[in-house]
């Protein structure tokens, strides 16, 4: 018998996710969620609590910080990684648990993507880049060669990342922000060329 598959996080977030898993079969059974006053998200009903059978979760949350939260709390179930029909992924790509992957991205030769990390609609990222876990990369972002992003990172929509570049743990790369040099652990870069406005 197949594994249930469950969200959790019922949000606009997690009704994108559902549509990753139907474009490659995989029925998503129901949200999860701590707000009781949701019944039903996307045609699917919300559960309140993690149900105890052996299912398969994908983390439905686009906060970086909430999503490794939750990670946390369920460490004990089965993650899965979601990756859409129409992403283009290099063969030597490693993707692991937790992860999901929206259309139109394409990830290069020997890119290795953490756990639990998004990487959203129309992403590029090219050849040899390591995303480490709960990293955010938007909508329409590209990211040269042999870039590092440590962990809990936000890559904002549109920004552009040129090769060679490592960008610190939990950082915040505003969108449209072109980065041409390494940035520190905790900052956060707006502009064309990015500079760092505050640290977190």
């Amino acid at each position: 018998m197949k594994n249930k598959t469950y969200l959790f996080g019922a949000s606009g977030h997690g009704k994108v996710i559902v549509d990753v898993a139907s474009s490659i079969g995989v029925v998503v059974n129901a949200f999860i969620d701590n707000d009781t006053k949701k019944i039903k998200c996307y045609g699917l009903p919300v559960l309140n609590t993690v149900p105890e059978n052996d299912g398969e979760f994908v983390i439905s949350i686009g906060n970086n910080e909430a999503r490794k939260k939750v990670a946390e709390t369920i460490r004990n179930k089965s993650f899965i990684a979601l990756i859409h029909s129409k992403a283009v992924i290099s063969l030597s790509v490693k993707i692991n648990k937790g992860t999901v992957v929206m259309a139109g991205v394409v990830i290069n030769a020997e890119t290795v993507i953490g756990k639990h990390c998004i990487i959203n609609t129309n992403a590029s990222i090219d050849h040899e880049c390591c995303i480490e876990d709960f990293v955010h990369i938007s909508p329409n972002a590209a990211l040269a060669g042999n870039v590092v992003v440590r962990e809990g990172t936000h890559i904002g929509i549109g920004a552009s990342v040129i090769q060679g570049i490592n960008i610190g743990k939990w950082c915040t790369i505003g969108a449209g922000a072109v980065i041409i040099k390494d940035v520190p652990d905790y900052s956060v870069v707006v502009g064309n060329p990015g500079r760092i406005i505050k640290k977190k």
